[in-house]
């Protein structure tokens, strides 16, 4: 899946090499159409995915060679909203060894066969996201699971993998914008598999098998796109959302409150027309989530939860039943905070990367920062989440400059990689390669 074992991007691989590019240490390239999704993998095959005007693709690569086995594609039903950054080819594959399971927000949810014959499809969307699409699907215990929040109707539901027969199916009344990919959590005390999804103002547990609500947290900010890490108790939430249009953190009325003082006709809604706040009307289609003229309970409580929410990466305890917010914090950080890559927990050391080039690593016991720094040789913006291997940190920036550092709270840059093309998607590592995928060409380099 998205980022290896439970996306956590961390691999048992040794021996790799320091220095790579497209003339050095390369065992092999492949060409590519666009596509932001990362390269997953079976004993024999790679996963991807791409676009190309109005069609989607899935492509399976020979991992020993990199020629492409299979590419099947699909017509767009249509051409949903995306940010300039994002892609409708974003969300990663996810497979079982055998078959692969493909989500794109123009169509829905695929299975294909090892020969690339279609299993099953689930129509979805049109979806309500003015940035467009990102959550990866999971699979866990014989089920297909695909979180798909927008600015209305968000849910969250599990498939049969084998027949793609719908399982369960949960509304995310808070949810409005997420793009992390879901991770898997069993507590100790129990055999009840659980989901847990990074979303809109909460941390939320589902049980894998039935969809129940188990346990959640509250304080998380109103757009979650990095996908959490874990270890055996604590889970390492970064979120970060600007609020700059939206002025300082405040407390906001009500909705009984703001009735009485704007509701003019009494239909119980607001119109722009009743409510005179300057900065509420200039943000009023962020607040509108299902665009249609007034704000209503669902709009005004968002609108509430957006303008008191906190940006911070956070270590939480994991488990519970019910609300759980009270005392779960473990730690918190509120500066230099990253806007989409993935945090990575290497060897208790939890690492973030920001744009500009900025690494922070922290201690993930205390929060206590260890080392921060800039990778000079690598400034730019970032999407791709760091991985770690061999007791070295890989992250590649948009420019495609790939740094390769000595993992540690001392950590240091021992070689700066040009991969000639942007790189959005996350680079994965296996069996002692690292492969590396940019805007134009997959790349498999090894120790030569």
């Amino acid at each position: 899946m998205f980022r290896g074992p439970n996306a956590s991007g961390v691999a048992k691989a040794t021996d790799l090499p320091v220095e790579f590019s497209p003339e050095k240490n390369l065992v092999w390239k492949t060409s590519l159409i666009p596509g932001h999704s990362s390269p997953v993998f079976t004993e024999t095959s790679i996963f991807l995915t791409g676009w190309q005007d109005d069609m989607l693709f899935t492509f399976a690569i020979n991992r020993s060679n990199g020629k492409i086995l299979w590419r099947q594609k699909i017509k767009r039903k249509r051409k949903g909203k995306l940010h300039n950054d994002n892609n409708p080819a974003s969300p990663s594959p996810v497979t079982d060894g055998k078959n692969v399971y493909v989500f794109f927000q123009d169509v829905g949810l695929l299975s294909y066969d090892t020969h690339g014959n279609e299993r099953w499809r689930i129509p979805l969307g049109p979806f309500n996201n003015p940035m467009g699409m990102g959550a990866s699907p999971i699979l866990a215990d014989g089920y297909i699971i695909q979180v798909c929040d927008s600015e209305s109707d968000s849910f969250i539901f599990a498939a049969d993998k084998e027949t793609g027969e719908i399982a369960w199916h949960k509304k995310r009344p808070l949810a409005a914008r997420g793009f992390a990919t879901p991770i898997l959590y069993k507590p100790k005390d129990s055999e009840e598999l659980q989901v847990l999804v990074s979303g809109s103002f909460q941390l939320e547990a589902y049980s894998v098998t039935s969809g129940r609500k188990v346990w959640w947290i509250r304080g998380l900010t109103w757009q979650l796109k990095p996908t959490p890490v874990m270890d055996e108790d604590t889970i390492y939430v970064q979120n970060w959302a600007g609020n700059a249009d939206l002025g300082e953190q405040k407390d906001v009325i009500s909705l009984t409150e703001a009735l009485k003082k704007y509701d003019k006709d009494g239909d119980d809604a607001l119109s722009p027309e009743e409510v005179s706040e300057p900065a509420i009307i200039k943000n009023w289609e962020k607040f509108d989530l299902d665009r249609d003229g007034v704000m209503g309970r669902r709009d005004w409580e968002f609108y509430r939860m957006r303008s008191s929410a906190v940006n911070a990466v956070q270590a939480i305890r994991l488990g519970g039943r019910g609300d759980m917010t009270e005392g779960a914090f473990r730690w918190r950080h509120y500066k230099t905070l990253p806007n989409v890559p993935s945090p990575l927990l290497y060897q208790k050391i939890l690492y973030t990367m920001k744009e500009g080039g900025i690494l922070t690593a922290f201690n993930s016991q205390t929060g206590k920062i260890l080392k921060q720094g800039r990778l000079r040789n690598a400034l730019g913006r970032y999407f791709s989440a760091p991985i770690a291997a061999d007791n070295k940190v890989f992250v590649v920036s948009e420019e495609g400059k790939l740094s390769v550092l000595r993992a540690g709270a001392d950590w240091k840059v021992l070689a700066t990689n040009d991969m000639g093309d942007p790189c959005y998607a996350t680079p994965a590592i296996l069996d002692g390669k690292i492969y590396v995928r940019s805007t134009t060409t997959l790349y498999c380099f090894a120790k030569l």
